[in-house]
């Protein structure tokens, strides 16, 4: 698991829940700080959770001189999220030397509803 070293998770408030071979879960307590002008959770807030519970899946596979690059993220929003706990849980879906694929989602924890798909490419560099 990636340590907390006061930068830019503490920043967003991200907070690692879960870390296993090649699965992550990561959460955010959405306040008022994390919304759009319409009152839903800004779409960068929600692409920034599933960006680093990505990241956390991706630490569990790699070796200490590596480093996963984001290629690509592509996120469907499903639904605007409220304040309140939000996780993101992502899983390795295929790796390889030159390009992983990552999925992730993210759920509004109060009513278990999905707030957002997303799929990542990534390349090792290290």
């Amino acid at each position: 698991m990636t340590e907390n070293n006061g930068d830019f998770t503490d920043l967003v408030g991200t907070e690692v829940s879960s870390a296993e071979e090649g699965r992550a879960a990561v959460s955010l307590q959405a306040e008022e700080r994390h919304l759009n002008p319409s009152g839903a959770i800004h779409g960068g807030v929600i692409s920034t959770l599933i960006d680093a519970a990505m990241a956390e899946a991706l630490n569990t596979m790699t070796e200490e001189d590596e480093q996963p690059f984001t290629i690509q993220i592509t996120v469907n929003y499903m639904k605007p999220g409220k304040p309140g706990s939000l996780t993101s849980t992502a899983e390795v879906r295929k790796g390889g030397e030159r390009v992983t694929i990552v999925e992730a989602e993210v759920v509004q924890e109060d009513d278990d509803e999905v707030v957002a798909l997303a799929t990542g490419t990534y390349t090792p560099v290290g």
